[in-house]
């Protein structure tokens, strides 16, 4: 086998949260959602090498915002595989950051299930799929979802992934104003009734049955994360005024905001206009797939 030949590589999507809502909250502390994810055309990439020893090197429009240490949640990723297959993390990780962090698009979790993908396919492990959830699980609540890498119903805190209905490819905008957003710093910030829990069996044949769908539903920690960032009601603006705009919304705990759109170029169009008005945002056309992932190798688990 050549060097080349031995580079694995896997893409780390995006996650959109389609909706979100927060039905409970359990005693330890841990929030407890029902949200519909979906995945976007947009990704980082991880490739990975044999070596002597764990690296990982970062690179990319967002490696800046990444520490490489042993604590990043690649590197975790990596441990945890090896010590499940009791061989030692041999490994060269290359992670190419160009999505925002801190961005509510699920960035970190999503490097992470791309790195137990290429390291399992790397070290020729057949690790059981529920090994595989629960390892995912520990490293964080969206590592799941994000192996699991189909569009999907997710509940409890992450654990419960069952497939999503039946649902289009969808134009989508991307917009981040360029504010971080730690996760835990909405969710401290969130306060009121909790939503119940909603019906979503029926999916949607096109976009427009999509976005009639989701007016029935929301997102829960968007008014608190507006509250810490009103950033993003600037960005929700510009999406929703954009023409042909069928909706738009804030995607998990922000601050990117996601609009859907009737047909690639009214996207393409909206994002150029956006992106025009304001240089300093992270904006972009790409599309939510029904099959977006690197496939699945921890299945559902409802």
């Amino acid at each position: 086998m050549t060097a080349a030949a031995a580079i694995i590589g896997v893409e780390a999507p995006a996650k959109i949260n389609l909706f979100l809502h927060v039905t409970g909250r359990r005693a330890d502390g841990y929030h407890l959602l029902q949200t519909l994810v979906a995945f976007a055309g947009v990704h980082d990439r991880i490739e990975v090498r044999p070596d002597e020893g764990l690296t990982l090197e970062i690179d990319g429009p967002f490696a800046a915002a990444l520490d490489a240490g042993g604590e990043n949640l690649v590197a975790r990723a990596a441990r945890a595989l090896a010590a499940e297959a009791g061989i030692r993390p041999n490994a060269r990780i290359r992670l190419h950051k160009a999505l925002p962090v801190a961005a509510g698009i699920g960035g970190g979790s999503a490097d992470a299930a791309a790195a137990l993908r290429a390291l399992s396919a790397l070290w020729r492990l057949s690790v059981p799929a529920d090994r595989l959830r629960a390892i995912a699980l520990a490293l964080g609540a969206d590592v799941p979802a994000c192996l699991y890498g189909r569009p999907a119903i997710v509940r409890g805190i992450g654990e419960r992934i069952s497939p999503a209905p039946p649902l289009p490819d969808v134009p989508t905008v991307l917009v981040n104003p360029m504010v971080p957003l730690p996760t835990a710093q909405v969710f401290a910030a969130r306060e009121g009734p909790f939503s119940a829990p909603m019906s979503f069996d029926a999916g949607a044949a096109d976009v427009m049955a999509l976005a009639g769908a989701l007016s029935g539903a929301r997102n829960d920690l968007a008014p608190f994360a507006r509250r810490i960032r009103p950033e993003i009601d600037a960005a929700l603006d510009a999406i929703r005024t954009a023409p042909s705009c069928l909706m738009a919304r804030l995607s998990g705990s922000g601050p990117t905001c996601f609009g859907l759109f009737p047909s690639e170029k009214t996207a393409s169009e909206a994002a150029g206009r956006i992106a025009g008005s304001r240089p300093g945002w992270w904006v972009r056309a790409t599309q939510l797939g029904t099959s977006a992932g690197a496939g699945v190798i921890a299945g559902p688990t409802d």
